[in-house]
């Protein structure tokens, strides 16, 4: 079986550093998987952050829909590793492109966990842990959360790895 790591934690708690410190042990070029969508200046001023912080071993591919698609393991083929960042993000597109409704973002979340064992490298997935804070006060935050929170728990049960950071301190799962 391929190698799939799966690493949570909270906002800035060290997650995708870890995460890129993981790949980078690996030999070859190595792919990030960006699933966030650059809307606005701040959104843009983040992902040149993100950039700065990769040598030239990285490659980026952006994806903010279809992870389970052909398209992104011919991209992989060939790399040392994979590391998609983030998973949460992914899921806010799924949600919203798919009129806030559960069902289809946890179908497309069941055919990327179908796609795993044929995924060509190894692969790192960068997730935010959002149920440990306080109860969301609108219906739609709830539900998200909710739904983060399933699909966290899916994807830690086809992970081979799992770890937590908190503090920039990770913490090994599984």
């Amino acid at each position: 079986m391929q190698r799939i790591v799966l690493i949570t934690g909270g906002a800035r708690s060290g997650k995708s550093g870890f995460a890129q410190r993981c790949c980078e042990e690996q030999a070859g070029t190595l792919l990030y998987v960006a699933t966030a969508r650059c809307e606005d200046d701040e959104m843009a001023q983040r992902i040149a952050r993100h950039r700065e912080l990769r040598s030239e071993r990285w490659q980026t591919c952006e994806e903010p829909l279809d992870l389970a698609g052909e398209r992104l393991r011919e991209f992989a083929s060939g790399h040392g590793a994979v590391m998609v960042d983030c998973i949460t993000l992914w899921l806010t597109n799924l949600y919203f492109h798919h009129g806030e409704q559960s069902e289809p973002v946890l179908q497309a979340v069941d055919d990327f966990i179908a796609s795993l064992d044929q995924f060509p490298a190894p692969l790192f997935l960068v997730t935010n842990e959002l149920g440990s804070g306080i109860v969301p006060e609108n219906r739609m935050a709830r539900q998200f959360r909710d739904l983060a929170g399933m699909v966290n728990q899916k994807l830690g049960c086809a992970a081979t790895e799992a770890w937590l950071v908190a503090s920039g301190l990770p913490l090994r799962l599984k």
